[in-house]
């Protein structure tokens, strides 16, 4: 008994062995079968890249002066070197720069992108940030033939743009696939001109969908590991059918190369933009008139609204259509024709993205119940808003605010002097924040001196009084939060939940 144990000892180590090696063996082959990616690629590829351009912009620069040549002293080794060196800054008049009177003159600039044709009568699809500015776009197709286009309309919110051409010849068209349909880790194919070298091919996965990175207020982006690099931009990311999911648009690098992070802006976002550029040449987006914010866990405790969900109504614009609807701040939007909300995001995209004019029905929760309000779609005005900042005077009111403290605030009956001081507008009623606890949960949740209590947990406050009763009673309920809506000195609105305990 003693001699067979070693042989079976043996002959199990040799089985395992013979196992391991089989296995390994299976298990080699199928980092080689991904390390080539599928087969199709090739035929997509040969399929499509008559398609996709090189777009070439030049834009005319003010020149600006180099600055006075380095002084050497006399007789030194290096003067040679350094007058052939700056000779090719100097001007005609061998000045130190410009012309021969010494003056710069404009210069061109050149900059090269991508492209792809949506439309054989000479449509092309770029990224904004590829034309900004120019003065010239030119054209410059897989074979090398060169046209110039003009442009048909931009969108800075997405950064798309969309050019035309006369064509010169029959065209190679894409269309358009599902983006909503693609899957995590389905091979997605790359084509632009990175680094001026058109015509390049990458290849990756999806990383990633619907990625939020903060570059605009609708980003929803695909993300992807097929190397993306500079000049990229505005080019086609391509599904394994041929189908355009994607214009890649942006890369986050350390060092200004592919280090597997590359965005495209989804197809469904791209096709909606088009269509609308080549009817109307700028975007038509609808609009429900509120400001929204995030229904974070303490705000959806405080709303008894389970799970966190939907975009919180923190204002409502007077001349926006939410307002004749009958919806009102404090209102969780969670639905918008027939769409679920998840976040603030959500519903700016979803509303972006319906028609101006349409009749919708959108369901919020008020007071722990739900509502469906019908709403009647405004158009979003794309003009840049200047906000002005509330400068605060130096001046001293000429009574001192008789002050209570709550929530580490100390808060103060809203009287002319504090309204001259912190520049509240008379629209604005409540009560005001005076100081800040630096420890307390309201520092962190950065409320302010000048900031002006409207409503504790949904109800109106005329005075500090009110605000102490309100919290106590919240506290003897067994709440571990408190409710806030809070106005700045213009009357902007925003929900702010605070610990009661």
């Amino acid at each position: 008994m003693t001699g067979a144990r070693p042989a079976l000892s043996r002959r199990l180590r040799l089985m395992g062995a013979a196992i391991a090696i089989g296995a390994a063996g299976v298990f080699a082959s199928v980092p080689a079968a991904f390390a080539r990616g599928p087969d199709g690629i090739a035929d997509v590829a040969e399929k499509v890249i008559d398609a996709v351009v090189n777009i070439s912009t030049s834009q005319t620069v003010e020149a600006k002066g180099g600055g006075a040549m380095p002084q050497l002293p006399p007789g030194s080794p290096f003067e040679e070197f350094f007058d052939d060196f700056f000779k090719n800054r100097r001007g005609p008049g061998g000045g130190k720069g410009g012309d021969k009177n010494g003056e710069f003159q404009p210069r061109k600039t050149n900059s090269l992108g991508s492209g792809f044709i949506v439309d054989t009568a000479g449509i092309v699809v770029t990224n904004n940030h590829v034309i900004a500015d120019a003065d010239e776009i030119n054209i410059i197709m897989n074979d090398g033939t060169k046209v110039k286009a003009e442009l048909v309309g931009v969108d800075k919110k997405t950064d798309l743009a969309v050019l035309k051409f006369k064509p010169p010849k029959p065209l190679t068209a894409v269309k358009f696939g599902d983006s909503d349909k693609l899957r995590l880790g389905e091979w997605v194919i790359a084509i632009g001109n990175p680094f001026s070298l058109g015509g390049s091919v990458t290849a990756g996965i999806v990383s990633a969908r619907n990625r939020d990175i903060s570059q605009g207020p609708y980003d929803s982006y695909i993300q992807t590991d097929a190397a993306i690099n500079r000049g990229n931009s505005g080019g086609p990311l391509f599904n394994l059918d041929g189908e355009v999911v994607g214009v890649n648009t942006l890369i986050i690098s350390p060092t200004g190369g592919s280090i597997g992070l590359g965005f495209a802006v989804p197809s469904k976002t791209v096709a909606a933009v088009v269509d609308q550029l080549q009817k109307f040449g700028e975007l038509r987006r609808g609009w429900l008139g509120v400001r929204i914010q995030q229904v974070t866990d303490e705000i959806a405790d405080s709303l008894n609204i389970k799970p966190a969900r939907g975009a919180l109504v923190a204002g409502i614009d007077d001349k926006g259509p939410a307002k004749p609807a009958g919806i009102e701040p404090g209102d969780v939007v969670v639905k918008f024709d027939g769409k679920d909300v998840k976040d603030p995001k959500d519903l700016s995209r979803i509303v972006a993205d319906t028609a101006v004019g349409k009749e919708v029905d959108v369901v919020v929760i008020r007071k722990g119940n739900e509502e469906t309000k019908r709403v009647t779609l405004g158009r979003l005005e794309d003009t840049d808003k200047v906000q002005q900042a509330n400068a605060k005077t130096k001046d001293e009111p000429a009574e001192k605010p008789v002050t209570q403290k709550a929530l580490g605030l100390d808060l103060a009956a809203l009287s002319k002097d504090l309204r001259t001081k912190y520049k509240i507008k008379d629209s604005v009623k409540g009560v005001i924040i005076t100081g800040v606890d630096g420890t307390s949960d309201a520092a962190e949740k950065r409320l302010s001196a000048g900031d002006v209590i409207v409503e504790v947990a949904q109800e109106a406050v005329a005075s500090a009084a009110d605000i102490k009763k309100r919290v106590d009673q919240l506290k003897k309920d067994g709440k571990k939060s408190v409710l806030l809506l809070v106005s700045n000195g213009d009357g902007e609105l925003r929900f702010v939940a605070l610990s009661v305990q």
